[in-house]
């Protein structure tokens, strides 16, 4: 109980009703001594006293506490965040144990809840043999459970219900990830087709900033799907080159127009090396080491930022309120070593181990390695 605020609070309810600990122990029938030790962390009252308590100072039990099992965003931020870097630089138990501490403290604070899924989801990869990664994983498709079957807030079990579909995916579930976003992700729901309706009410209710704003999120997002589109198509077309080829040639004149390796260079980061691992297994050497190279000029960019962080431009110059609205903020969901790492793991794949000697290949790699040292 010395983790609550109970001793902090008492004194301060009494001094606020301007009554001494001898006035207060008459009114709850206790002695002077008793308050004296609650107000000194030396004891805590019987639990049959704490509504009279409660009552006296018209507070909730919970206020009287000092108990918050709910936390702000900007709280569930900054715990992210600095769990996110612990997981970079402490051992990965050590942190798992913390979080599962976090866990059982704030175990009905929902939005919280979900960002440790999250924060799960992105550091797994990092525990020590697969069958430890396997529990992990287990572990964080219950949690993901929970949410969907006790928290009252609809975007919060969907978010829980498409996380836990990555969890399953992870996990060699196919069959169960189908069943579960087909039908949500279906482009038949009319849910997936009102942007363009919500835009034009803003426009006609006169409230010119929201849709400009929305239309510009609407259209940054929808970049994204379609580069990250275009990356799981030429990964589903890689033996037939001429079709990544045009996929490869559309997709680069919009990523061009929309500078979209300076705007977001993740996903343009994905999208090179997917096409460096079709042109590798195709034998075509000097398309792939290009490829690499785009790509290393992704991740040189993404660790020229600090920290890492979602960011509009000049054309797309009303979106970053957005991205202050995600329950992470606008950074990243690893901090920038675990990102720089896996990177440069990256370079690993085998299709690229017909390179492993190539001096072009070489230096793409020291450039990724030193990036991941500083």
């Amino acid at each position: 109980m010395n983790s609550l605020n109970f001793s902090t609070n008492i004194v301060s309810l009494r001094h606020r009703k301007k009554i001494t600990q001898e006035q207060l122990a008459d009114f709850i029938g206790v002695t002077k001594a008793s308050v004296s030790k609650w107000e000194n962390k030396q004891s805590m009252p019987d639990i049959l006293i704490l509504p009279v308590l409660a009552a006296f100072f018209d507070v909730t039990i919970d206020e009287l506490l000092g108990y918050e099992p709910q936390l702000s965003r900007e709280q569930i931020q900054k715990i992210y965040r600095d769990l996110a870097a612990d997981f970079a630089r402490l051992p990965f138990e050590e942190v798992m144990e913390h979080t599962r501490e976090l866990i059982k403290k704030y175990y009905s604070c929902y939005p919280f809840l979900l960002q440790v899924c999250v924060l799960w989801l992105n550091h797994f990869m990092l525990a020590e043999g697969r069958e430890r990664q396997t529990e992990i994983l287990s572990s964080l498709s219950e949690l993901c459970g929970r949410i969907i079957e006790d928290c009252r807030d609809i975007s919060l079990c969907n978010d829980a219900v498409i996380l836990r579909a990555s969890v399953d995916m992870h996990l060699g579930k196919t069959l169960e990830v189908v069943e579960t976003l087909e039908d949500i992700l279906s482009p038949l729901r009319l849910s997936n087709q009102s942007d363009s309706l919500l835009i034009q009410a803003y426009r006609i209710a006169g409230q010119t900033d929201k849709a400009n704003s929305f239309t510009q999120i609407s259209m940054f997002t929808s970049l994204l799907s379609l580069v990250s589109g275009a990356t799981q198509h030429i990964a589903i077309h890689d033996a037939e080159l001429d079709v990544c080829e045009e996929t490869m040639r559309r997709t680069d004149q919009v990523m061009d127009a929309y500078r979209l390796e300076s705007l977001h260079p993740n996903v343009s980061a994905l999208f090179n090396l997917q096409s460096a691992i079709v042109y590798a297994t195709h034998g075509k050497k000097d398309e792939t080491l290009n490829r690499l190279a785009r790509y290393a000029s992704c991740v040189a960019k993404l660790s020229d930022q600090e920290p890492i962080m979602l960011k509009g431009d000049r054309y797309f110059d009303a979106i970053e309120s957005w991205f202050e609205q995600y329950e992470l903020g606008s950074g990243a969901p690893r901090d920038k070593k675990v990102v720089m790492d896996s990177a440069l793991q990256a370079l690993s794949h085998p299709a690229f181990a017909a390179l492993q000697e190539d001096e072009s290949f070489l230096r793409i790699r020291r450039s990724l390695t030193e990036r991941s040292r500083t």
